[in-house]
């Protein structure tokens, strides 16, 4: 078993650091900081928290530009995209700096009690197991609203954005919070067990692919340990006869080829009614060939590499197998180590690779559809329930599909997007639990009943 992690630059395979794993010892340490500082954090007035928060959104925004290099040196996101994606978590710490007192504010219920409310309390240490692909934005959105709480955070990153996840511990404590209120974890797969099985930690959030969310849910549910999973997605971009191209070509591009196509609510499948589909293919591949790739530390850069290798080999494997089964090549696939080309593939089947299984990279799969009704019937057919977005001129008539999508967001006329006001999450092998918002806040508490009788 490897004792050490060593980080790589996807775009030039240059090694950047190398750490080690911490020791029994002093993950004994960490849990037990983590346990004492919890009991003195849950008894600041939010107030005091959302205080720190502010002071964590300043932090943020003057060390943007560092913050955002690291993320594309160690992962290969293009840095524009590195720096919106640390502005986001700008917004995000603004929005629960404005809302959070509100949302955990005692719930009065009238009753025959002289008082009857429900008290909303922190639960503890909770464990963040975190992926790479949007290595600020998906730790921050477990980790504001869980603090703000009350809760302290344990993170473990994905390994080969190591560097990321030590300056997120350091700007938590640069903003201000004490010392043991989050902790980025130096651990490999099977310390996670032990460390989900220990008495200090009380719930684990998850996002990453299903087997791992299967795993992590597996061990937390033996342990009677509560768990929010964020997992893989298979998002159909639905294209209604009446979609209007000229106005949002370009935002379906961007649902697809966005940080490299590495993104669970990425539109994967498109699902073109037949009326508009040859007008809508032409347009597509045009609009993906236009995209610069190059150097992800160019401004100029919208596609830049994946994130490792194996993962570009992963894609390549999905596309060749869907190839064998009869499907078509219009635009791209070709692979240079972790550089994969913008690729879209036609003539997609219900029984191939590309439309069954989670394509973790920069190729569209397109599929026809007789129309809007089989389109919709096409989308809603997958393991997965995480997002859908339909493109229509007749917005009235979507309140019709709205039940026969069953995914945990509904988008129209716009690409699947996290927003810190609004409720995230999936379905089916999407997982469970709700991020961001007032839900995402209330994932980790306890919803106490308090009644007390005249």
């Amino acid at each position: 078993m490897k004792n050490s992690i060593i980080t790589s630059n996807p775009y030039n395979q240059k090694e950047l650091k190398t750490y080690n794993y911490h020791t029994d010892n002093e993950l004994k340490i960490i849990l037990d900081n983590a346990q004492n500082t919890f009991e003195n954090w849950k008894t600041k007035e939010i107030k005091e928290r959302t205080n720190l928060l502010q002071n964590l959104a300043n932090t943020l925004e003057d060390k943007k530009e560092i913050y955002a290099k690291l993320m594309t040196e160690e992962m290969g996101k293009p840095i524009s995209q590195s720096i919106a994606e640390i502005e986001k978590c700008v917004w995000l710490c603004d929005f629960y700096i404005t809302n959070a007192e509100d949302f955990l504010a005692d719930s009065i219920i009238e009753t025959d009690a002289k008082e009857s409310f429900i008290s909303y309390d922190p639960l503890g240490v909770v464990l963040a197991v975190m992926p790479w692909n949007y290595p600020f934005w998906q730790v921050m959105r477990f980790a504001v609203p869980s603090l703000t709480a009350g809760n302290v955070g344990l993170l473990k990153h994905a390994s080969n954005v190591t560097s990321t996840a030590l300056a997120i511990q350091d700007l938590f404590e640069e903003a201000g919070y004490p010392k043991g209120c989050f902790q980025t974890l130096l651990v490999n797969h099977d310390q996670i067990e032990d460390i989900i099985e220990n008495d200090i930690v009380k719930a684990v959030t998850l996002t990453g692919s299903e087997p791992a969310g299967r795993s992590i849910a597996a061990v937390a549910g033996k342990n009677l340990k509560k768990t929010v999973l964020e997992l893989g997605g298979n998002n159909a971009c639905v294209v209604f006869d009446d979609a209007n191209l000229d106005k949002h070509i370009d935002t379906m591009v961007k649902a697809r080829m966005q940080n490299t196509g590495q993104s669970c609510i990425a539109a994967k499948r498109f699902i073109v009614s037949e009326k508009i589909y040859d007008q809508f293919l032409s347009r597509f591949k045009d609009e993906v060939s236009k995209l610069n790739s190059g150097n992800p530390e160019d401004s100029d850069t919208f596609i830049g590499v994946m994130a490792r290798e194996d993962l570009a080999e992963e894609l390549e494997q999905q596309v060749n197998k869907s190839t064998d089964l009869g499907a078509k090549i219009i635009l791209g696939n070709k692979r240079n180590k972790a550089y994969y080309e913008p690729t879209i593939i036609t003539d997609v089947t219900e029984d191939m690779p590309v439309f069954k299984e989670e394509t973790f990279g920069p190729v569209a799969a397109v599929i026809k559809a007789k129309d809007n009704e089989q389109a919709i019937k096409l989308a809603a057919n997958s393991i997965f329930g995480l997002g859908t977005m339909i493109f229509t001129e007749n917005t009235d008539n979507i309140y019709n599909f709205i039940g026969d999508i069953p995914d945990g967001a509904l988008f129209i006329n716009d690409m699947v997007k996290s927003d810190p006001r609004l409720p995230f999450g999936g379905t089916k092998a999407s997982g469970y639990g709700r991020e961001l918002s007032k839900e995402g806040i209330l994932e980790f508490v306890n919803k106490k009943t308090v009644y007390i009788k005249k």
